[in-house]
């Protein structure tokens, strides 16, 4: 019989170099979803040293297969998090088809993933060369004002917006064309009146949940507006059991392309697996008056919403019967925070460069009821 895993902290992602209250929360993190594998945290993952046979890591960023076959990691029982088989595909850029004719395209690019995915995205390209970008833009621009994103931007950072060639010409030569190459670049329909709902799914040992839910602002220490937490529904189950949940029509449309999206990239990138899955949905209105939805993005590792996921998963664990929950994360700024009784804290402290912050998760065990007249 196996025996309990060893959980580790893997932190060799873009975020390695970071200090602070991101490694101090994916640390926090680790050791709560240790317990609710009923073990402990063992520490850094360390080549060095040797392991039981099954180990279960919580890694800052998604992995490739390249990382996850030197780490151990071949399923979904032993990650909290996901891999993907190239670098590119856990980025903004799978979201968009490469433009027709396109001259340049990473290796292991599929283009029958774009093809399955043209319906659930908002309109746009992904490019690797100017000539790429600047087609991709001339046919958006019939439309309005092109929204430019790096693939690794986060909570809007590395987006700009174009109007015309000039902007998008001192966009690129900014950017550079090695660097254009190397990582790629989204090329977007701008929209208004922007709002953006989570859909995601996580998997742990016995448990699977999904849910949907919208992510809150909050003003940080230096007066920006910046992620504050998100709410969530969680219900036990796979995406086909959220989708039966009765919610507006908006919703479910979000719920539905997230999930066929999901579905795409599990069949047309080969190796790919996670067990912590979140989709971006936006609805927008564009420059015709044009209502257009579609995924933004996805992230396969943990994020602001693991603490309300966290929650959720140990809720349904506690008691069998609970369908449904709704699971809460906040994260507060200043030294005055007023934490909600029945709150678990993540992370309380002053940062070197956020000042101080505290981070906390609720769940609302009140069970909701679900449909399935869809």
């Amino acid at each position: 019989m196996r025996g309990l895993p060893v959980v580790l902290v893997y932190a060799g992602g873009r975020k390695a170099a970071h200090a602070g209250h991101e490694v101090d929360t994916l640390w926090a993190l680790a050791s709560q979803i240790a317990e609710l594998k009923g073990t402990t945290l063992a520490g850094d993952f360390n080549a060095m040293r040797t392991y039981p046979a099954h180990r279960y890591l919580v890694p800052d960023d998604t992995l490739t297969l390249a990382e996850a076959h030197k780490l151990g990691v071949h399923s979904v029982r032993d990650l909290y998090g996901g891999v993907v088989p190239f670098p590119f595909v856990a980025t903004k850029l799978i979201a968009h088809r490469l433009p027709d004719n396109a001259q340049i395209s990473p290796p292991g690019w599929s283009r029958a993933f774009g093809e399955h995915t043209a319906t659930l995205v908002l309109p746009g390209n992904s490019a690797f060369s100017r000539d790429d970008a600047c087609n991709a833009a001339r046919m958006l621009w019939q439309d309005g004002r092109v929204r430019i994103k790096r693939p690794y931007g986060i909570g809007g950072a590395g987006q700009s917006l174009v109007a015309n060639m000039d902007e998008l010409e001192t966009e690129l030569t900014a950017l550079g064309d090695a660097v254009l190459r190397a990582e790629g670049i989204v090329v977007e329909r701008h929209l208004d009146a922007i709002e953006t709902l989570s859909v995601g799914q996580v998997t742990l040992d016995d448990m699977v949940a999904s849910y949907y839910g919208v992510q809150h602002l909050t003003v940080n220490n230096h007066g920006h507006h910046v992620y504050g937490g998100t709410d969530l529904v969680v219900v036990r189950g796979g995406f086909d059991i959220l989708a039966r949940l009765d919610v507006t029509s908006d919703i479910h449309e979000a719920i539905v392309k997230a999930r066929a999206f999901d579905a795409a990239v599990q069949n047309d990138y080969a190796g790919f697996f996670a067990s912590r899955r979140n989709y971006d949905v936006a609805w927008g209105i564009d420059a015709q008056g044009v209502r257009q939805c579609g995924v933004l993005e996805q992230s396969w590792r943990v994020g602001g919403a693991t603490g309300a996921e966290i929650g959720a998963l140990r809720t349904f664990r506690a008691d069998p019967q609970a369908f449904a929950v709704r699971a809460s994360t906040r994260e507060v700024y200043g030294d005055d925070v007023q934490i909600p009784d029945g709150a678990s804290i993540v992370y309380r402290g002053v940062d070197e460069h956020a000042g101080a912050i505290t981070k906390y998760y609720t769940v609302d065990c009140h069970i909701l009821q679900g449909s399935s007249d869809r």
